[in-house]
């Protein structure tokens, strides 16, 4: 006579037996909204818990590399975005190196073709908790991230986003962002580094890390930034030459008022530009994300587009993608963003 057990223990068993593959499968990413058809590879998303006891999880998205990339061999990258605050599902995933861009009705997506999957697993992580999708059940932790527990939060991701996905274990593994991930990507590197001693074979396989005009330190970081402005035409020799007299040795978070002056002439004599595209239009009302959408910007869509961070923004806030992406499963009271103002300092 055949055994029968309640659904509940059914699941568990199944859980168990399957090594935890249960939790990969429902993090299974079936189809976005919008998405444009054939899309060859799979995607995942969902959290990890990465602090129980304060309730601390992150958000991430798992975009797997075309068949054509042999995605089981394939390296495995994870991308971090910086700011601090600011997240890599909206900017390195929608805007940079991910598969898919964000059309300007905000509600569907095409394909990119210069997308880091074409040859690699792409591995976007919202981090600290409190950016994008990202949370705490601790009020207190989302505004007392520093870059520390950042990375002991992301390296606790890790390891337990590798017990899910069990066959990224012993993968080639790269870490790579920019801006104020200048600070996250090289200080993750060094706690896997240091945590990997003495094991010949890691679980989390570290070859390398790289980062994009990253935050190093204040004092480069503003001697070049106003060698660029300046280099550029975007502000005067004499603004220049206060920039260096009154800033360079200050520190960004507590500048003196000599040197927040000089930043404010420097903004108004850099006039309404996008600082990301100093050479294309900005993005400053309604009328631009119009324009966009009836064509008569045609470059818009095969160049940067200006507008791409508030379609993000769009897409994102929509129910149906947080259905689709398993996101905002504690109903977060706010709404999604590309950015988070308590916690930015610099840049994206």
């Amino acid at each position: 006579m055949a055994m029968s057990f309640p659904p509940l223990l059914v699941l568990v068993l199944a859980v168990l037996l399957s090594g935890g593959k249960s939790d990969q499968e429902s993090d299974r990413i079936w189809q976005l909204p919008g998405q444009p058809a054939n899309v060859g590879f799979s995607q995942y998303s969902g959290y990890v818990t990465v602090d129980p006891r304060h309730g601390r999880a992150l958000f991430y998205w798992l975009v797997e590399a075309v068949p054509s990339a042999g995605p089981d061999n394939a390296p495995l990258i994870l991308w971090l975005n910086g700011g601090p605050g600011c997240s890599s599902i909206g900017y390195g995933a929608s805007e940079e190196i991910g598969p898919f861009r964000i059309q300007a009705d905000g509600h569907t997506l095409y394909l990119n073709p210069h997308s880091w999957n074409n040859v690699a697993n792409l591995l976007f992580l919202e981090s600290p908790a409190g950016v994008g999708f990202s949370y705490s059940n601790t009020s207190l932790d989302l505004f007392t991230a520093g870059d520390q527990r950042t990375a002991m939060d992301a390296y606790a991701f890790l390891e337990n986003w590798f017990e899910r996905f069990p066959k990224y274990k012993y993968r080639e593994f790269y870490i790579a962002g920019e801006s104020y991930a200048g600070h996250y990507v090289p200080q993750l590197a060094q706690f896997i580094y240091r945590n990997n001693k003495g094991i010949q074979t890691p679980i989390i396989n570290l070859k390398g890390f790289m980062v994009g005009n990253a935050v190093t330190d204040d004092y480069h970081d503003y001697i070049r930034t106003f060698e660029y402005w300046w280099t550029h035409g975007l502000i005067s020799d004499s603004t220049y030459h206060n920039l260096r007299a009154t800033c360079v040795l200050e520190s960004s978070e507590h500048p003196s008022i000599e040197c927040v002056r000089n930043l404010n002439i420097a903004n108004e004599e850099e006039g309404n530009i996008d600082p990301y595209s100093i050479y294309t239009r900005p993005c400053n009302n309604t009328a631009a994300l119009k324009l966009g959408i009836n064509g008569r910007y045609p470059w818009m869509s095969r160049a940067y587009d200006p507008c791409t961070e508030r379609y993000a923004k769009t897409y994102y806030n929509l129910p149906e993608v947080q259905r689709a992406l398993h996101a905002n499963v504690t109903s977060i009271k706010y709404a999604w963003d590309t950015c988070r103002v308590h916690m930015q300092r610099k840049e994206r």
